[in-house]
């Protein structure tokens, strides 16, 4: 597979690390030409530089409705155009154990960046898009969004706020032949780490890390890891002329966690039975 996005132009949000990091280079791989925006300038301008001509930087606050605009008229500026708007850029805020001990004291900032930031970014890229007929908006949701579950809710608010904004835009720019789809990645490990606990020491630290990511594991289908770069195939598919028939979708990219828990009520009791069958032969 290659030129899967030749001579279309991309934006990704949140492209300095991690998921937009891989797309961004994915993107680049397969044709693209791409503005990787981050509030993290060294490493987004390191990356660019790594992709060569094909991509730029811009530092971009996706919170701020006037720096997303810049965002966007810089694209079409510096590339002509604008075929894929990737609002990827996300902030988990801290974990608490119980949601009756959160201070909220990320909430603005988690729904600013995770609800408004895709929303600011769906709107001005669309007025582009609506014009030429044509366009791919892509959001960052989550499996958080999907499964009700187990602390950071707001994460999950503003999460589940972005997949009903995806199927709701998607019905409102249909008529324009504009696609908006989400992803929703599963337990991928990237530098956004609602598990990172202040004071604590490196090492135990990424003992924490592990251990979160093995229980992660526990009721997901493929035992492994995902990675970035697992979600990136996904977007370049929706970015690509391979989607043009699909949108309103969110599109889980989990190893199978919302597909079910593989390790529920009626395996354990098929379980007990056959052990206890074992044991009275």
């Amino acid at each position: 597979m290659a030129g899967e996005l030749a001579g279309k132009i991309a934006i990704v949000t949140g492209g300095a690390n991690g998921i937009g990091a891989a797309t961004a280079e994915l993107f680049v791989e397969e044709g693209a030409r791409v503005l990787i925006a981050d509030l993290d300038a060294e490493r987004g301008k390191a990356l660019a530089d790594r992709l060569g001509a094909a991509a730029q930087f811009r530092c971009t606050d996706v919170g701020d409705r006037s720096d997303v605009q810049g965002l966007v008229d810089e694209a079409i500026g510096t590339f002509g155009d604008l075929d894929i708007m990737f609002n990827n850029a996300g902030f988990s805020g801290h974990f608490h154990n119980r949601y009756l001990n959160d201070p909220l004291e990320d909430f603005d900032r988690v729904l600013q960046v995770n609800l408004a930031g895709v929303m600011y970014g769906s709107q001005i890229a669309a007025r582009h898009m609506v014009k030429k007929r044509s366009g791919s908006i892509i959001n960052t949701s989550s499996i958080a969004a999907i499964s009700p579950g187990y602390a950071v809710l707001t994460y999950r608010a503003a999460k589940a706020g972005v997949l009903n904004f995806t199927k709701s835009l998607a019905i409102d720019l249909g008529e324009y032949m504009v696609r908006v789809n989400g992803i929703a990645p599963g337990h991928i490990p990237t530098g956004m780490n609602p598990f990172f606990e202040k004071g604590l020491a490196p090492e135990r630290q990424a003992r924490l890390d592990k251990l979160m990511g093995e229980t992660m594991q526990f009721n997901q289908p493929i035992k492994r890891a995902g990675s970035p770069r697992d979600v990136a195939q996904m977007a370049m598919f929706l970015g690509s002329d391979r989607s043009t028939y699909v949108t309103g979708q969110v599109i889980a990219v989990d190893g199978g966690v919302t597909a079910g828990d593989p390790i529920n009520l009626n395996g354990m009791c098929a379980e007990a039975r056959r052990r206890f069958l074992e044991e009275e032969a």
